[in-house]
Formats: C-alpha cells, structure tokens, sequence
C-alpha cells in the first residue's frame, strides 16, 4: 500500500532509473503535487539506462527531461571517468581504485539539477545518495549533500531544499521502502543497477547487482 501525506509544491528527481532513483522518485510523488524527473548523459557505457529512465518516469507519469553533459567524462581525480566500470569493459587491476568510482558525479549532477529546477521554480531536489551504502564514494555521504545545500544557496541566493530519502537506509531497507510505497514489482523489474547493463535482477555479479541482491534476499527473508 503506498503511503499517503499531504502533498506541496514541486520537486525535482536526480533520475538514473536505477533501484535508488527509482524509489526516490516514487517517494517524492507521495510528497509533491509536481515532479519532475531529470537524467544525464555524460559517456555512460550503457546508454539502456537512459531509455529505462525515460520509460519508467512516463509509467510515473511525471514529467522527464535528459541534459548531455560530456565534460563529467573528461574529468580525471586519480581515478578517470574513462576507466570506470561504468564506461568501459576490462578488468582492473587488484590494486587500482574502485571502477565505479566518478570524481565529483554527484556534486555536478545535484548543481546542474539545482540550476535545471530554479528555471522552472523548482526548489525541492530528491536524490538517491545513501550513507549507509556509499561503498566510499565521499560524494554520497550526509556532510557533503548538507554542505552542498549551502553552497547552492549561497550561489544562487535561493532556498533549495536537498532531500535525500534513502541517506540512512541500508539495500533492504530501500527495498522495504519500495514495497511500502507500492512499486516493489517496478523497481526489481524494470529498473536498471547493473553495471552490465542487464535490467531487472541483472547478471548477478557486478558490485551493484551483489549489493541488490543481498538487500532483497534480506529483506524478503524478514517478510516470511
């Protein structure tokens, strides 16, 4: 049963079209009369999940847009874009840093986003960064989004408001969420976390799909 509370304003979603995203975007449709859906492409290797994103924010039915954004994918910080797992295929030697990692994705993509939604007098922004399960990345953790929020504020002279649903929540708890909610069959179905661009449960045995699938397994065995 999805959860009900009084709805207000708009909000704009940082949209991937993934587990997280897709949950959040759920969540914020129980919160605001309005939300928009915003995704990007910066060189990822699968350009699927793109199309997922599109097709699962018109099954929303909220309102979607996509921004290319290839400079992220010329940035380097020790660990470039073009050797991550997510644009490229080979392996990686034991010692490099993690392939998933994206220097500073989370700190370009909520900034575009906050400029995106001030044009259309959207204030609210939703994104699925988790603390719990941020694997390392320093751009997910709770300090850098509130000192962002800042940030953006001070530069902009606005109010934003960084919403972030998932921040304290491990995999099964996200998929609890998803199943209060009312999307559980949406989000295990037609979303897209695989580093190996399957969709649904995926190849099941990337990081990504390792870390869904403990959560689900989790999560389903505390609901018997």
């Amino acid at each position: 049963m999805q959860m009900e509370t009084e709805k207000k304003g708009s909000a704009l979603v940082v949209f991937s079209g993934g587990q997280d995203s897709t949950t959040c975007l759920y969540w914020a449709k129980t919160r605001f009369e309005r939300v928009v859906a915003l995704s990007f492409t910066y060189g990822q290797k699968h350009v699927l999940e793109v199309e997922m994103a599109r097709q699962l924010a018109a099954e929303a039915g909220v309102e979607w847009s996509v921004m290319d954004v290839p400079f992220v994918g010329g940035l380097s910080s020790g660990c470039s874009l073009t050797d991550s797992s997510l644009t490229i295929e080979e392996e990686k030697p034991a010692d490099a840093c993690p392939t998933t990692f994206v220097p500073g994705r989370n700190m370009f993509f909520l900034s575009i986003a906050a400029i995106f939604a001030r044009e259309r007098g959207i204030y609210d922004l939703v994104t699925g960064v988790s603390q719990t399960d941020f694997s390392g990345y320093p751009d997910c953790r709770d300090a850098f989004v509130k000192s962002l929020n800042v940030t953006l504020n001070l530069a902009t002279d606005e109010e934003f408001r960084i919403h972030t649903p998932l921040m304290w929540l491990d995999k099964a708890e996200t998929w609890a969420l998803a199943d209060r909610l009312g999307v559980m069959d949406i989000v295990r179905y037609k979303t897209l976390t695989c580093y190996n661009g399957i969709v649904g449960d995926g190849c099941g045995h990337c990081p990504a799909c390792q870390l869904r699938r403990r959560g689900l397994e989790k999560y389903l065995s505390k609901k018997l």
